[in-house]
């Protein structure tokens, strides 16, 4: 409760001679309030929506901050991308392979896990897709074989060379050879 003494009343609403319809006033003081009641009302919606707006914006930005930072890495895991490919073309080497000391082998080898291991650790994985119905999103397709099986149609029927994702985007398609069936 407040004071008599608290509330403010406007001076257009308080007779000049003290004497005055005081029912008019009351009525004046009413519509006075309402239209106060109302424009407080609007400040406090366009304050919410104003609040909602800023909350909405700052999720927005995370969003946009956590994708950019989980993509930052992608031009560098792209420039390191041919250094796997190096030594993928090394271990498939047989003949050059087993003539390098064993131990330089287990070396290079575990290197190259150490290497992965970082990287799939940040969201990078590759695949192999042989076998797979040929998909123009994930594969390239470098040549078609012809084949004679009815289930290799359209099938990947050699890897080239693997693909490459990163926190689930293709960054490199895998290069592959597609089969195709021979009509007789």
């Amino acid at each position: 409760m407040h004071d008599d003494k608290d509330i403010e009343i406007d001076e257009e609403f308080v007779p000049e001679d003290g004497e005055g319809n005081t029912e008019d006033t009351v009525k004046s003081l009413r519509v006075k309030l309402k239209k106060a009641l109302a424009e407080k009302q609007e400040y406090l919606d366009g304050w919410q929506r104003a609040k909602a707006d800023f909350i909405n914006s700052r999720k927005r930005d995370e969003e946009t901050r956590k994708a950019m930072m989980k993509f930052a890495a992608e031009d560098l895991v792209l420039q390191i991308v041919p250094v796997l490919d190096s030594f993928t073309m090394a271990f498939n080497n047989k003949e050059a392979w087993e003539k390098v000391d064993k131990n330089w082998r287990i070396g290079v080898e575990h290197i190259y896990s150490q290497l992965l291991g970082v990287l799939q650790q940040n969201g990078f994985s590759e695949f192999n897709p042989m076998g797979e119905t040929f998909d123009p999103m994930k594969h390239n397709a470098v040549e078609t074989v012809p084949v004679t099986e009815k289930e290799k149609n359209h099938k990947v029927v050699e890897v080239l060379q693997k693909g490459y994702i990163l926190h689930g985007k293709i960054i490199r398609p895998a290069s592959v050879k597609i089969g195709e069936l021979k009509h007789d």
